[in-house]
């Protein structure tokens, strides 16, 4: 069928993103509700633990961190170079973009359309992290409601070490990967991949 064909690299990351998201609610859910039988609280359905600051906190954690790194990615590759890199532009060569004349960006509009890709990333990133706070603070109210104690207010909970722990501890993780592909091109190859250079290529050569 042509359109699956046409649309099978996006078909194929929603069905590894949809199998995950689902593996994720099976196991966080009986995760979630072992622990608090051991500490003697009643067990959360599943509606429950949908709806819990404990699972939308850790989705949007994830998600945070893969635009974070996207964005990244898009705005670095665009002023920086890795010479020898299929993902970096070669440094000795000023390229030309098509369309890109001069009279091709006297708008706002051509300006804002020139960096969208940047601005959209970004923005998913910042949405994603609002949310992450959001549901980070809920679960921590979650928790201090069964334990007795006084959550912290959501805007003192931005300056809290569990927000920026579980922040961090995926973005070095998203940074470090990224890197290794940037440098692992220059000497390795994946026939037929764009994001790899050709079998025979020099491991100088810049670009794909």
């Amino acid at each position: 069928m042509k359109w699956v064909k046409d649309n099978g690299l996006t078909l194929a990351l929603m069905a590894f993103f949809l199998g995950s998201l689902l593996g994720q609610v099976f196991f966080g859910h009986a995760a979630e509700n072992s622990e608090r039988l051991q500490e003697g609280h009643s067990a959360l359905s599943l509606a429950e633990y949908l709806a819990s600051g404990a699972f939308l906190s850790s989705v949007f954690e994830n998600w945070e961190s893969e635009f974070l790194q996207m964005w990244a990615y898009v705005m670095l590759t665009a002023y920086l170079f890795q010479r020898g890199s299929p993902e970096s532009r070669d440094p000795d060569v000023e390229e030309e973009r098509p369309g890109e004349a001069p009279g091709r960006m006297r708008t706002v509009a051509d300006k804002l359309y020139a960096h969208s890709l940047g601005l959209a990333l970004l923005a998913l990133f910042l949405f994603s992290f609002l949310l992450h706070w959001a549901n980070s603070a809920r679960h921590a109210a979650e928790k201090a409601e069964l334990s007795g104690n006084l959550a912290p207010p959501m805007l003192a909970y931005l300056g809290d070490p569990q927000l920026w722990f579980e922040s961090l501890q995926n973005w070095q993780s998203e940074f470090l990967s990224t890197a290794v592909l940037v440098v692992l091109g220059i000497f390795l190859r994946e026939r037929l991949s764009p994001e790899s250079k050709a079998v025979g290529d020099p491991h100088a050569k810049t670009g794909a």
